[in-house]
């Protein structure tokens, strides 16, 4: 597949990334949840993340989530988070929004990291249920209504059962809808029976981003109502992400069925490996094959060996990225 060339936004573009006549900027389109570029164990890999961006801002992206799950962030130390932050931030220099992700086992961490994205000019703090310790939804509900007043930042909801072991039950954020300051909800469950369910919260809060994790049903999501989506696949192939959600918005079903065989194949990359880690891995390595960055990961993962990057390789060959 041949993948035109988009010429870089000046500013956020007003039908995907801020809407002003909201309370808070709401997101729309395709936010990748951006790769941690590292160059050693816990040295970030500063040049890297430059060309990252700039891959990604050239592509068309509605924004940029960092320390997110594909950013690897419980495995880094505070102090590389502060850094991403900082550089993020910077390199971005305002020309889309940028997401933050705050969670963390300490309640007190997260509002340290939530300030210093503030003190960054960042745009959004994203926060997921606490992990380890699994909380009930009367404590869950309590936990972000104590923390949303101490984020000096627009608050979006991130829910990743998968992972956190938790759900943001759909009663729960109802509840939470109450809170002006937090806008929205990114979901990477997987269930679209309950992603249904949280696109029809918007009803009470049509200021709300929807924004949706599993890239192969971006698709499926905008026709429930989704806002976008925040796919990994974006750090290595933004253009074939942001041209499927742009036909989609379009109506454009045929350029959309032939987007999506694309992306299809390029799901293929995350069935190479055998560890759960797998994810994180094939995206780096793909970022590495593209010469962006290196693919290294953060501990306790392994890079992909050559036969394992040769088979990425393939993939992306198939669809025109190599």
């Amino acid at each position: 597949m041949r993948i035109v060339t988009l010429s870089k936004p000046k500013a956020w573009p007003v039908n995907l990334a801020a809407n002003t006549s909201l309370p808070h900027a709401r997101f729309r389109g395709i936010v990748p949840p951006l790769i941690t570029p590292l160059k050693a164990r816990d040295e970030l890999d500063a040049d890297g993340l430059a060309r990252l961006i700039e891959h990604v801002i050239n592509g068309g992206v509605a924004g940029v989530f960092i320390l997110g799950t594909t950013g690897e962030a419980p495995s880094l130390s505070y102090r590389l988070r502060r850094e991403m932050i900082s550089e993020t931030t910077r390199l971005v220099d305002r020309r889309v929004p940028v997401l933050v992700g705050v969670t963390d086992t300490a309640f007190v961490e997260s509002i340290n990291l939530a300030v210093h994205a503030a003190q960054c000019n960042a745009d959004a703090a994203v926060l997921t249920t606490p992990y380890y310790f699994p909380a009930g939804q009367t404590e869950l509900t309590s936990y972000v209504q104590n923390i949303q007043p101490q984020i000096p930042l627009p608050l979006m909801l991130y829910n990743m059962p998968q992972l956190t072991k938790v759900w943001f039950e759909i009663e729960t954020l109802r509840t939470l809808s109450s809170i002006e300051d937090i806008v929205g909800v990114k979901d990477s469950s997987g269930d679209m029976d309950y992603f249904a369910k949280l696109c029809e919260l918007k009803q009470t809060r049509p200021d709300w981003s929807i924004l949706l994790g599993p890239e192969a049903m971006l698709a499926e999501a905008h026709a429930l109502g989704a806002d976008g989506g925040v796919n990994g696949g974006a750090n290595v192939a933004p253009q074939l992400f942001v041209q499927c959600f742009e036909s989609l918005l379009a109506g454009d079903a045929r350029n959309v069925e032939s987007l999506q065989q694309s992306i299809l194949r390029f799901q293929d990359i995350y069935e190479i490996g055998k560890y759960a880690s797998r994810h994180i891995k094939a995206t780096k390595a793909a970022a590495s094959l593209m010469e962006i960055c290196s693919d290294l990961p953060a501990d306790p993962f392994h890079a992909f060996r050559e036969p394992e990057r040769q088979r990425v390789a393939d993939i992306l060959k198939s669809i025109g990225l190599l």
